[in-house]
């Protein structure tokens, strides 16, 4: 069993940043693929970037704001979000145990529970 601790959340104006932080543990090694989701009011939840040994990726939506990253000692992966934008307001979610399928939300076996991030216009 694997679980997730996302945290770093919050308010934030709009041109803002925020860093979200997901913590591992349990059946978990520090070099496993990780990702970020969030999921909007009445939308469907969304890829946004993905990360492993060797390979980083995001969504066209994120792409030069977000940046993802690791701390293998910490077992720990992070979300650097700059220029937030009102319409960037959702619960984020760290997720692994996907499928090399990583852009798909139902592959992931392990999720956090979420952190809210609202950005104010």
């Amino acid at each position: 069993q694997v679980q997730l601790v996302e945290s770093g959340g919050g308010l934030v104006q709009a041109g803002g940043s925020l860093r979200l932080s997901c913590a591992a543990s349990g059946r978990t090694a520090s070099t496993d693929a990780m990702a970020w989701f969030r999921q909007a009011p009445g939308k469907e939840r969304q890829f946004l970037a993905y990360i492993d040994w060797s390979t980083a990726d995001y969504a066209d939506s994120v792409k030069g704001r977000f940046t993802i990253s690791r701390d293998n000692g910490k077992n720990t992966v992070y979300l650097q979000m700059n220029s937030l934008k009102p319409e960037d307001t959702a619960v984020y979610y760290c997720a692994t145990g996907g499928s090399d399928y990583y852009r798909r939300v139902y592959d992931y076996a392990y999720w956090g529970q979420g952190t809210q991030v609202t950005v104010s216009s």
